[in-house]
């Protein structure tokens, strides 16, 4: 069996395909969710998920959050006394999903379809690649969001001929893609986007407000304090989302600060991440030829969406209604399960073709000549242009530049800028060329992108035939595969907390977390009833401490609805 998986910013999901329909997988507290967030205790056991997400307030340098937005690059993560790149994390991640599914459905799980935003770069997609692959899954699939959420709102068993516009605004990143299907085929005419945009920014947004009318210098907060400003953020945002008044209340050292946020203050404060979301849209039309009224249909996708003045702003700017009758942090996931199905062919499923595009141009640095009959490098000249549709290979002549030159370094780019050094380097390819007078050599560069994002660069000489194919190692973030190999065996080595016990893990987190929010003889109280539970999971006795879980748990929920 093949699953599908959504590896969010914020949370993860894993979904599978049955005769009824894609479904979710729960993990082992009966959620759908699972934070996407990584910590390690005191003893140096791995944490991951909901337990991980509760000590990101009370042990905030050991606990990582976020680290989607870093995938493909070479940021670590430090946790104690570990470090991490990007891609393990969320390895530990998918590793968790795939306990999740082979538990509930009691097989062993061996391959994954794993969803990214249509907008990530190469590096980005290696890097996913690589996390399922250090997860002990085979990756052989990478699939765009937007075309997920198309799959699970079964836009691929509608209408013969249609358009339409996926606004997928997630934790972290945001695009949006336009899609056509025609008859068995359903094509992505055009993605743009941002991969530093998302929900975090609309909750950073009531952290800025709340340090402006405080004068806090948020540089001058320790990780614990930052972590408690953030958290009383997105309870502010969240009660935006269904009353007109929000109250933000922070403990810093024995003081207590409050700001009272409005729904049209808030508003007014999201402007300039409005107008960030406006000109992909408009890209995206352009790119594919399009008006607002030959768009079909607007899928919202992504937990973000499901803010209200999200929401107001997409129907404001699309002149309709979107559609979001399927949960917008459920629609990736289930997608993803039916792209596994029919990668799968599965018999119940109609054979249908999915098309994608690139989503950046691909191409090397050229001289150019001037008016004056000088050369001038540093030039950009595109191969593969953003929004090509995939699989494609594209090949360029180039001619040599200077007399009896003997070599010729092909960079390897990919961006929108003209001038070369603006766009991203992915790596290069060096080849030989005999001695001849400028002009006469020449090589043939061809870029190849495949359905999975992933490019492939050859550069060949003309003349004598010689050439380099090239894997772009000098990507940013990318793993070597001697690296791969050794990352794997350091993840078999860490110590992963049972996913049998997670329950009682989490609620002595939770306690723990509540602890540090209250004060007095609610603290007191907190602090009690910890120590006991504390002693009781050291007694091992089962049948006790299931007993006193429930009572716990009843017992913070209350605290948590009090506070």
């Amino acid at each position: 069996m093949i699953i599908g998986i959504d590896l969010g910013t914020t949370n993860s999901l894993a979904a599978y395909y049955t005769e009824d329909g894609p479904k979710l997988i729960p993990n082992a507290f009966g959620e759908f969710m699972t934070p996407s967030v990584v910590g390690v205790d005191e003893d140096g056991q791995m944490l991951i998920g909901k337990i991980a997400k509760e000590r990101l307030l009370t042990h905030a340098s050991l606990t990582a959050s976020v680290f989607k937005r870093s995938m493909g690059t070479k940021k670590n993560f430090a946790l104690g006394d570990k470090s991490f790149l990007p891609e393990e994390l969320s390895a530990l991640i998918i590793r968790r999903l795939k306990e999740d599914a082979e538990a509930f459905l009691d097989k062993s799980i061996k391959e994954a379809v794993v969803s990214v935003p249509a907008y990530f770069s190469d590096a980005q997609r290696r890097a996913t690649k690589a996390a399922g692959e250090l997860a002990g899954l085979k990756v052989e699939r990478i699939v765009n969001e937007p075309t997920c959420a198309a799959l699970a709102y079964g836009l691929h068993e509608k209408e013969d001929y249609t358009k339409f516009l996926v606004f997928d605004l997630g934790g972290g990143t945001f695009d949006v893609s336009i899609l056509e299907k025609y008859k068995s085929v359903m094509e992505v005419r055009a993605v743009a986007g941002d991969n530093f945009l998302g929900g975090e920014d609309f909750t950073q947004v009531l952290i800025n407000h709340f340090a402006m009318k405080h004068d806090l210098d948020l540089a001058q907060l320790d990780l614990h304090e930052m972590a408690a400003l953030r958290k009383a953020a997105e309870n502010a945002k969240m009660e935006l989302s269904e009353n007109t008044q929000a109250r933000m209340r922070f403990h810093l050292g024995e003081e207590v600060l409050e700001v009272d946020v409005t729904q049209t203050q808030y508003e007014k404060y999201c402007e300039p991440l409005f107008s960030s979301l406006r000109h992909p849209i408009k890209r995206a039309l352009s790119d594919a030829n399009l008006k607002l009224s030959d768009i079909g249909n607007v899928l919202l996708v992504g937990g973000a969406t499901k803010l209200p003045l999200v929401r107001s702003f997409v129907g404001k700017l699309l002149g309709r209604f979107p559609a979001s009758y399927i949960n917008q942090d459920e629609v990736v996931a289930l997608g993803a399960a039916v792209h596994a199905a029919l990668k799968a062919r599965d018999a119940s499923l109609t054979e249908i073709v999915l098309t994608d595009v690139c989503p950046y141009t691909l191409g090397t640095e050229i001289a150019i000549q001037r008016p004056n009959g000088l050369y001038e490098g540093g030039h950009y000249a595109p191969i593969i242009e953003r929004n090509a549709i995939v699989p494609i290979s594209r090949v360029e002549r180039f001619y040599t530049l200077n007399d009896n030159q003997e070599k010729i370094v092909s960079a390897i780019l990919q961006g929108e800028s003209r001038r070369a050094e603006d766009n991203i380097k992915l790596g290069e390819v060096a080849v030989a060329v005999p001695p001849s007078p400028a002009g006469k050599e020449s090589v043939d560069i061809r870029f190849t992108y495949d359905i999975n994002g992933i490019l492939e660069a050859e550069v060949k000489v003309v003349s004598t035939g010689e050439a380099k194919k090239v894997v772009i190692e000098k990507s940013p973030g990318s793993l070597t595969p001697e690296e791969l190999v050794e990352k794997l065996e350091a993840m078999q080595e860490l110590k992963i907390h049972p996913r049998e016990k997670e329950e009682y893990r989490y609620l002595l987190a939770w306690g723990e977390r509540l602890y540090e929010e209250s004060r007095g003889e609610r603290r007191k109280y907190l602090e009690d009833i910890l120590r006991q539970y504390d002693d009781m999971l050291d007694g091992q006795d089962e049948r006790q401490i299931r007993d006193f879980s429930q009572e716990l748990k009843e017992i913070l929920s209350d605290m948590e609805q009090d506070i």
